[in-house]
Protein backbone atom coordinates (compact mmCIF):
# COMPACT_ATOMS: atom_id res chain seq x y z
CA UNK A 1 0.00 0.00 0.00
CA UNK A 2 1.07 3.59 -0.61
CA UNK A 3 2.32 5.53 2.44
CA UNK A 4 -0.78 7.74 2.21
CA UNK A 5 -3.05 4.70 2.42
CA UNK A 6 -3.13 3.06 5.84
CA UNK A 7 -5.65 0.63 7.25
CA UNK A 8 -6.18 1.27 10.94
CA UNK A 9 -7.60 -1.18 13.48
CA UNK A 10 -11.31 -1.87 13.47
CA UNK A 11 -13.17 -0.28 16.39
CA UNK A 12 -16.74 -1.42 17.05
CA UNK A 13 -16.79 -3.14 13.64
CA UNK A 14 -15.73 0.09 11.87
CA UNK A 15 -12.58 -0.11 9.75
CA UNK A 16 -10.79 3.25 9.61
CA UNK A 17 -8.75 3.88 6.47
CA UNK A 18 -6.40 6.83 5.91
CA UNK A 19 -6.23 7.91 2.27
CA UNK A 20 -5.63 10.96 0.09
CA UNK A 21 -8.93 11.50 -1.74
CA UNK A 22 -7.14 13.57 -4.36
CA UNK A 23 -5.14 10.48 -5.33
CA UNK A 24 -6.81 8.23 -7.91
CA UNK A 25 -5.01 5.06 -6.76
CA UNK A 26 -5.97 5.63 -3.13
CA UNK A 27 -9.60 6.29 -4.02
CA UNK A 28 -9.84 3.23 -6.26
CA UNK A 29 -8.50 0.98 -3.48
CA UNK A 30 -10.84 2.50 -0.90
CA UNK A 31 -13.92 1.90 -3.07
CA UNK A 32 -13.29 -1.72 -4.04
CA UNK A 33 -16.20 -3.84 -2.81
CA UNK A 34 -18.09 -0.84 -1.41
CA UNK A 35 -21.85 -0.68 -2.03
CA UNK A 36 -22.81 2.73 -0.57
CA UNK A 37 -20.69 5.90 -0.31
CA UNK A 38 -21.65 8.68 2.10
CA UNK A 39 -19.32 11.48 1.02
CA UNK A 40 -18.77 13.78 3.99
CA UNK A 41 -15.10 14.64 3.35
CA UNK A 42 -14.26 18.23 2.44
CA UNK A 43 -11.91 21.11 2.92
CA UNK A 44 -14.09 23.25 5.14
CA UNK A 45 -13.97 26.00 7.77
CA UNK A 46 -15.90 29.01 9.01
CA UNK A 47 -16.69 32.55 7.93
CA UNK A 48 -13.15 33.84 8.62
CA UNK A 49 -11.69 31.70 5.82
CA UNK A 50 -14.70 32.25 3.55
CA UNK A 51 -14.00 35.99 3.77
CA UNK A 52 -10.18 36.00 3.80
CA UNK A 53 -9.20 32.82 1.92
CA UNK A 54 -12.20 31.75 -0.21
CA UNK A 55 -10.02 29.70 -2.58
CA UNK A 56 -9.32 26.97 0.00
CA UNK A 57 -12.86 25.60 -0.44
CA UNK A 58 -12.62 25.26 -4.21
CA UNK A 59 -9.80 23.24 -5.83
CA UNK A 60 -9.40 20.29 -3.45
CA UNK A 61 -13.16 19.80 -3.11
CA UNK A 62 -13.73 19.82 -6.87
CA UNK A 63 -10.82 17.44 -7.42
CA UNK A 64 -11.63 14.89 -4.72
CA UNK A 65 -15.30 14.63 -5.66
CA UNK A 66 -14.58 14.31 -9.38
CA UNK A 67 -12.25 11.40 -8.65
CA UNK A 68 -14.60 9.83 -6.09
CA UNK A 69 -17.58 9.86 -8.46
CA UNK A 70 -15.68 8.37 -11.38
CA UNK A 71 -14.10 5.63 -9.29
CA UNK A 72 -17.42 4.93 -7.52
CA UNK A 73 -18.96 4.27 -10.94
CA UNK A 74 -15.98 2.15 -12.03
CA UNK A 75 -16.29 0.08 -8.84
CA UNK A 76 -20.06 -0.41 -9.25
CA UNK A 77 -21.11 1.54 -6.15
CA UNK A 78 -24.91 1.39 -5.96
CA UNK A 79 -25.63 4.66 -4.13
CA UNK A 80 -23.48 7.80 -3.71
CA UNK A 81 -24.70 10.43 -1.24
CA UNK A 82 -23.02 13.84 -1.15
CA UNK A 83 -23.24 16.56 1.48
CA UNK A 84 -23.63 19.75 -0.49
CA UNK A 85 -24.66 23.01 1.24
CA UNK A 86 -27.00 25.98 0.96
CA UNK A 87 -24.58 28.79 0.08
CA UNK A 88 -26.03 29.10 -3.43
CA UNK A 89 -29.34 30.29 -1.95
CA UNK A 90 -29.88 34.00 -1.50
CA UNK A 91 -30.96 35.49 1.81
CA UNK A 92 -34.67 35.05 2.47
CA UNK A 93 -37.14 35.57 5.28
CA UNK A 94 -39.21 32.64 4.04
CA UNK A 95 -38.34 28.91 3.88
CA UNK A 96 -36.60 28.17 0.58
CA UNK A 97 -37.48 25.19 -1.61
CA UNK A 98 -35.03 23.43 -3.90
CA UNK A 99 -36.82 24.76 -6.97
CA UNK A 100 -36.62 28.35 -5.70
CA UNK A 101 -32.98 28.54 -6.75
CA UNK A 102 -32.40 29.78 -10.30
CA UNK A 103 -28.97 29.25 -11.95
CA UNK A 104 -29.20 32.80 -13.30
CA UNK A 105 -29.47 34.23 -9.78
CA UNK A 106 -26.52 36.19 -8.46
CA UNK A 107 -24.66 34.33 -5.70
CA UNK A 108 -23.51 36.17 -2.59
CA UNK A 109 -19.99 37.41 -3.33
CA UNK A 110 -18.65 35.82 -0.15
CA UNK A 111 -19.89 32.41 -1.26
CA UNK A 112 -19.20 32.63 -5.00
CA UNK A 113 -16.33 30.11 -5.10
CA UNK A 114 -17.64 27.46 -2.74
CA UNK A 115 -21.21 27.74 -4.06
CA UNK A 116 -20.18 27.16 -7.67
CA UNK A 117 -17.98 24.26 -6.59
CA UNK A 118 -20.96 22.63 -4.85
CA UNK A 119 -23.19 23.24 -7.88
CA UNK A 120 -20.58 21.61 -10.14
CA UNK A 121 -20.49 18.53 -7.90
CA UNK A 122 -24.30 18.36 -7.83
CA UNK A 123 -24.29 18.37 -11.64
CA UNK A 124 -21.68 15.59 -11.65
CA UNK A 125 -23.94 13.52 -9.37
CA UNK A 126 -26.74 13.93 -11.90
CA UNK A 127 -24.37 13.12 -14.77
CA UNK A 128 -23.06 9.87 -13.28
CA UNK A 129 -26.58 8.73 -12.37
CA UNK A 130 -27.47 9.10 -16.06
CA UNK A 131 -24.54 7.09 -17.48
CA UNK A 132 -24.49 4.26 -14.92
CA UNK A 133 -26.65 2.27 -12.52
CA UNK A 134 -25.39 4.32 -9.59
CA UNK A 135 -28.07 6.18 -7.64
CA UNK A 136 -26.92 9.60 -6.40
CA UNK A 137 -28.21 12.07 -3.80
CA UNK A 138 -27.27 15.73 -3.28
CA UNK A 139 -28.07 16.92 0.25
CA UNK A 140 -28.34 20.68 0.65
CA UNK A 141 -28.13 20.67 4.41
CA UNK A 142 -28.21 23.67 6.69
CA UNK A 143 -25.72 24.37 9.50
CA UNK A 144 -25.06 21.11 11.35
CA UNK A 145 -24.18 21.10 15.05
CA UNK A 146 -23.83 18.70 17.97
CA UNK A 147 -21.32 16.26 19.49
CA UNK A 148 -17.98 15.88 17.66
CA UNK A 149 -18.39 19.24 15.93
CA UNK A 150 -15.31 21.41 15.37
CA UNK A 151 -15.14 23.67 18.40
CA UNK A 152 -11.88 25.51 17.79
CA UNK A 153 -12.27 29.11 16.65
CA UNK A 154 -10.08 28.76 13.54
CA UNK A 155 -12.09 26.00 11.83
CA UNK A 156 -15.51 25.87 13.45
CA UNK A 157 -18.82 26.85 11.90
CA UNK A 158 -21.30 29.22 13.49
CA UNK A 159 -22.84 26.99 16.16
CA UNK A 160 -19.61 25.32 17.28
CA UNK A 161 -17.79 28.64 17.47
CA UNK A 162 -20.64 30.35 19.31
CA UNK A 163 -21.01 27.53 21.82
CA UNK A 164 -17.27 27.57 22.56
CA UNK A 165 -17.30 31.35 22.98
CA UNK A 166 -20.06 31.13 25.56
CA UNK A 167 -18.69 28.16 27.48
CA UNK A 168 -15.17 29.60 27.72
CA UNK A 169 -16.30 33.13 28.60
CA UNK A 170 -16.09 34.40 32.16
CA UNK A 171 -17.86 37.76 31.93
CA UNK A 172 -18.61 38.71 28.33
CA UNK A 173 -19.35 37.10 24.96
CA UNK A 174 -18.16 39.03 21.91
CA UNK A 175 -20.34 38.44 18.84
CA UNK A 176 -18.85 39.07 15.42
CA UNK A 177 -21.03 41.54 13.52
CA UNK A 178 -24.43 42.81 14.59
CA UNK A 179 -25.85 39.36 15.35
CA UNK A 180 -28.92 40.06 13.23
CA UNK A 181 -28.12 37.48 10.55
CA UNK A 182 -30.11 34.27 10.89
CA UNK A 183 -29.16 30.62 10.40
CA UNK A 184 -31.05 27.33 10.07
CA UNK A 185 -29.44 24.93 12.58
CA UNK A 186 -29.91 21.15 12.33
CA UNK A 187 -28.83 18.69 15.02
CA UNK A 188 -26.50 15.94 13.81
CA UNK A 189 -28.85 13.06 14.70
CA UNK A 190 -31.47 14.50 12.34
CA UNK A 191 -28.91 14.61 9.51
CA UNK A 192 -28.00 10.96 10.16
CA UNK A 193 -31.69 10.03 10.08
CA UNK A 194 -32.01 11.87 6.77
CA UNK A 195 -29.18 9.81 5.23
CA UNK A 196 -30.81 6.56 6.39
CA UNK A 197 -34.13 7.70 4.92
CA UNK A 198 -32.54 8.60 1.58
CA UNK A 199 -30.77 5.24 1.32
CA UNK A 200 -33.98 3.40 2.16
CA UNK A 201 -36.60 5.44 0.33
CA UNK A 202 -35.17 7.41 -2.60
CA UNK A 203 -36.79 6.19 -5.82
CA UNK A 204 -35.21 8.39 -8.50
CA UNK A 205 -31.71 7.78 -9.84
CA UNK A 206 -30.74 11.33 -8.88
CA UNK A 207 -32.39 13.70 -6.46
CA UNK A 208 -31.46 16.92 -4.71
CA UNK A 209 -32.99 17.54 -1.28
CA UNK A 210 -33.05 20.31 1.27
CA UNK A 211 -32.27 19.10 4.78
CA UNK A 212 -32.70 21.61 7.58
CA UNK A 213 -34.59 22.55 10.70
CA UNK A 214 -37.12 24.52 8.68
CA UNK A 215 -36.72 27.63 10.84
CA UNK A 216 -33.96 30.12 11.54
CA UNK A 217 -32.54 31.88 14.58
CA UNK A 218 -30.48 35.07 14.77
CA UNK A 219 -26.91 34.79 16.03
CA UNK A 220 -27.80 37.14 18.88
CA UNK A 221 -30.67 34.91 19.98
CA UNK A 222 -28.48 31.82 19.58
CA UNK A 223 -25.96 33.33 22.00
CA UNK A 224 -28.76 34.12 24.43
CA UNK A 225 -30.09 30.55 24.16
CA UNK A 226 -26.68 29.00 24.83
CA UNK A 227 -26.12 31.31 27.80
CA UNK A 228 -29.52 30.36 29.18
CA UNK A 229 -28.98 26.62 28.67
CA UNK A 230 -25.51 26.76 30.21
CA UNK A 231 -26.85 28.72 33.20
CA UNK A 232 -23.96 31.19 32.99
CA UNK A 233 -24.19 34.90 33.81
CA UNK A 234 -22.67 36.72 30.84
CA UNK A 235 -23.08 40.00 28.99
CA UNK A 236 -23.08 40.27 25.18
CA UNK A 237 -21.12 42.78 23.08
CA UNK A 238 -20.53 43.12 19.33
CA UNK A 239 -17.35 43.54 17.26
CA UNK A 240 -18.43 44.81 13.85
CA UNK A 241 -14.83 44.83 12.58
CA UNK A 242 -14.69 41.01 12.47
CA UNK A 243 -15.63 38.96 9.35
CA UNK A 244 -19.34 38.18 9.14
CA UNK A 245 -21.72 37.17 6.36
CA UNK A 246 -24.99 39.09 6.53
CA UNK A 247 -27.49 36.55 5.24
CA UNK A 248 -30.61 34.98 6.69
CA UNK A 249 -31.80 31.55 5.61
CA UNK A 250 -34.11 28.69 6.49
CA UNK A 251 -35.03 25.63 4.41
CA UNK A 252 -38.29 24.13 3.23
CA UNK A 253 -38.09 20.35 3.81
CA UNK A 254 -41.39 19.44 2.17
CA UNK A 255 -39.79 17.43 -0.67
CA UNK A 256 -37.83 15.22 1.74
CA UNK A 257 -40.93 14.72 3.87
CA UNK A 258 -43.02 13.77 0.83
CA UNK A 259 -40.53 11.44 -0.87
CA UNK A 260 -38.46 10.11 2.05
CA UNK A 261 -40.80 10.42 5.01
CA UNK A 262 -38.19 12.53 6.81
CA UNK A 263 -38.57 15.57 9.03
CA UNK A 264 -36.38 16.91 11.86
CA UNK A 265 -37.24 15.78 15.38
CA UNK A 266 -34.69 17.45 17.71
CA UNK A 267 -35.62 20.98 18.81
CA UNK A 268 -32.89 23.63 18.92
CA UNK A 269 -33.27 23.95 22.69
CA UNK A 270 -32.79 20.20 23.19
CA UNK A 271 -29.94 20.04 20.67
CA UNK A 272 -28.09 22.89 22.36
CA UNK A 273 -28.52 21.22 25.77
CA UNK A 274 -27.08 17.94 24.42
CA UNK A 275 -24.19 19.83 22.77
CA UNK A 276 -23.33 21.67 25.99
CA UNK A 277 -23.35 18.43 27.97
CA UNK A 278 -21.05 16.79 25.42
CA UNK A 279 -18.73 19.81 25.36
CA UNK A 280 -18.24 19.73 29.11
CA UNK A 281 -17.54 15.98 29.02
CA UNK A 282 -15.14 16.04 26.08
CA UNK A 283 -13.75 19.55 25.48
CA UNK A 284 -13.68 21.30 28.84
CA UNK A 285 -10.30 20.75 30.56
CA UNK A 286 -10.95 22.57 33.78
Amino acid sequence: LRPSFKVKEAINDVIWVEADLRNINDVSRVLKGIDIVIQAAATTSGSKDIVNKPYIHVTDNALMNSILLREAMNNSVSHFLFFSCTVMYNSSRYPIKEKDWDPSDEINERYFGVANTKIYIEKMLDFYSRISNMKTTAIRHSNIYGPYDKYDFERSHVCGATLSKVLTATKEVVVWGTGEEERDLLYIDDLVDFVVSAISNQKKNYQLYNCGAGESISIRKLVELIINQSEKSLTISHDISKPTIKTSLCLDNSLAKKELGWSPSITLKEGIKRSIDWWYENIDTE
